[in-house]
């Protein structure tokens, strides 16, 4: 529920933001009901709706005005990412738009256009609008071209076209003429097809299949008893972040939305991080949603069998592309001017080592999970191997690290920790096709990095584990040693290294990732995923009330859509960073499913 669309402040409506999709494209739309951001032919493409990041620009947007209106009302419907926006006017004239994009089952696969539908329904009055439909490309620094017909709009955009179907007049839509509405409209800004069927029946045929496929889905899910409302929003937006037909999961829809107030630090996030991507699956592993696996899977058995000597870069692009170049993109200010704009992401060239361990670490299960329809092979086995022995090579040599820092490089215990993860959960593996030498083999190996681990993260001056080896830094990724079975809850070690983290790192109800200066000054934002591996630790070890005050509060902390971005500021709560996140949305799910009351108690 949003303010009038006249006195909306500027800051809290770019976090007002509902994201629509199909895991093809996505979209995210306003509190005014503004399609304000949106790639297309999919996630990392060119930004067709890109006023988001630059607010003062006359395209990049695609917008309905009522006349006279006075009040916004915007909900998903029930277990969907299916967008309803109510505008309505003193005088009783009201309207619904409702927003979505096609996905469902036809012809034995899954049906997923490049397209945005929007239904636009007289509840009651005789409301005028206008429509509003200014695409642009070039990342923001052209207006299409465009051809109509007898019912249609051709818009031909840098590397593709897209046509606007609809049943309203079209001379009305193209000059944005404002008119009365006395029956429902239908538009479908899709692929340069023709149109042949009934467009008004079609699309309604359309959101009732769509409706329906995404409410048998969120139906398989495995949920807490608390929380459920939260988890469902939380776990349907993950499944809008993974692009269906390679599998890959971006770690967000968004590029260039900065972590704080001009601090340069705006980052390209429409990629598929293998960090990012691990935490997801692993999320939704815990509510069952085993189809978000089983794509990424045979995503990333293709980024094994392209890897040279077992190397796994940090992030791919959605269709395993090796090559991100990370360029500026001038002609978009940035959001609220707070640029620099980014395409693209240069830490794909960096050594980050815990990747080893995130591939191996999703790829396990397939050995032991016989839900899957495919399971794990030897021969998947084997391409594994040459991950294991590649983070067994460089698990002592440094690297930039979870935070991927660009100017520095050290031993990081994360990302060591990780590469014996991978080791540990090769020789599982190993068990699971009864290869017992090579079990043995990794085991050993597994072994070595752990008292490697032992002699040179422990801090005897700070009494921690430390971030970097040889020193007595902080850092919020050490809470994972928890989750990654390395120490135990009630390991010595681990309770001074938490009670170290939360003098060291914790700002009231929030996680700093650490809190030294990289090389954009010290940090100023909590980052939303460090707080909930805060949660988990307090739960791990006995603080269950404790854990649960700090849930509550962030869930307080949701945008009205339901979700997290990235970072917070913990003076306001103002949330800062690329959204939706997928790393904030997986804390959340995994946090309520620790923390949720058991099925028992309502049974």
């Amino acid at each position: 529920m949003s303010a009038a669309p006249d006195t909306a402040d500027v800051k809290s409506d770019a976090m007002n933001l509902w994201p629509i999709g199909n895991c093809e494209v996505a979209a995210l739309i306003d509190s005014k009901a503004s399609i304000r951001w949106g790639c297309l032919p999919r996630f990392d493409g060119d930004p067709v709706f890109c006023s988001l990041l630059e607010p003062e620009k006359d395209h990049g947007f695609w917008d309905v005005l009522l006349e006279g209106c006075t009040r916004i009302e915007q909900h998903y419907v029930r277990n969907t990412p299916v967008l309803v926006t109510r505008m309505s006017a003193d005088c009783g004239n009201v309207i619904e738009i409702v927003d979505f994009m096609p996905r469902y089952q036809r012809h034995g696969r899954m049906f997923r256009p490049v397209a945005i539908a929007r239904i636009i329904r007289v509840i009651s009055g005789s409301p005028r609008i206008a429509v509003r439909l200014r695409p642009a490309h070039s990342w923001g620094a052209q207006t299409p071209a465009q051809t109509s017909g007898s019912n249609h709009i051709r818009y031909i955009l840098d590397d593709h076209t897209q046509r606007l179907t609809c049943n309203a007049p079209l001379g009305w839509i193209r000059n944005e003429t404002m008119f009365r509405v006395e029956s429902d409209l239908y538009f479908y800004f899709g692929p340069d097809e023709g149109f042949d069927a009934d467009l008004p029946a079609t699309l309604e045929a359309m959101l009732e299949q769509t409706v329906s496929t995404w409410q048998h889905w969120v139906r398989g899910l495995h949920l807490p008893l608390e929380w459920q409302d939260a988890v469902i929003r939380a776990a349907i937006t993950l499944k809008l972040c993974q692009y269906e037909q390679t599998g890959a999961i971006v770690a967000a829809l968004t590029t260039s939305l900065p972590e704080h107030a001009d601090s340069g630090r705006n980052w390209d996030y429409r990629f598929c991080w293998i960090r990012d991507a691990y935490f997801t699956v692993q999320a939704l592993n815990r509510l069952g949603a085993l189809d978000v696996l089983e794509s990424y899977l045979h995503y990333l058995r293709n980024i094994v069998d392209a890897a040279r000597g077992g190397h796994i870069q940090p992030l791919y692009g959605i269709g395993g592309e090796a090559q991100i170049e990370e360029h500026i993109m001038p002609a978009l200010k940035g959001y609220k001017g707070m640029g620099p704009v980014r395409s693209g992401n240069q830490a794909y060239e960096q050594i980050q080592h815990d990747a080893y361990g995130q591939i191996i670490l999703s790829s396990v299960q397939a050995f032991f999970d016989q839900r899957l329809l495919r399971r794990a092979t030897v021969q998947d086995f084997e391409a594994l191997e040459a991950v294991g022995h590649r983070a067994f090579d460089v698990f002592d040599t440094p690297d930039a690290g979870l935070w991927e820092l660009r100017t520095r490089s050290h031993i990081h215990t994360y990302s060591v920790a990780m590469c014996w993860a991978a080791c540990d959960r090769l020789a599982n593996a190993a068990n699971a096709i009864g290869r017992s030498e090579a079990s043995k083999f990794w085991q050993d190996r597994a072994d070595h990095i752990r008292q490697h681990i032992d002699d040179h993260a422990w801090s005897e001056e700070g009494d921690h584990y430390s971030a970097v080896f040889g020193e007595r830094t902080l850092d919020a990724s050490l809470l994972q040693l928890l989750d990654l079975k390395f120490v135990q809850a009630d390991d010595p070690r681990f309770i001074t290294t938490l009670a170290a983290i939360e003098t060291g790192l914790r700002r009231g109800s929030h996680m700093l990732r650490y809190a030294e200066e990289d090389d954009f000054g010290m940090p100023e934002t909590a980052f939303n995923v460090c707080t909930f591996w805060l949660i988990e630790a307090l739960h791990a070890t006995g603080r269950d009330a404790d854990a649960r005050v700090l849930f509550e509060e962030m869930l307080s902390r949701r945008t009205p859509a339901g979700l997290l971005s990235e970072d917070i500021d913990p003076r306001t709560g103002a949330l800062w960073g690329n959204y939706p996140q997928t790393y904030s949305l997986v804390g959340l799910i995994q946090c309520a499913g620790m923390l949720s009351r058991p099925w028992s108690d309502a049974r």
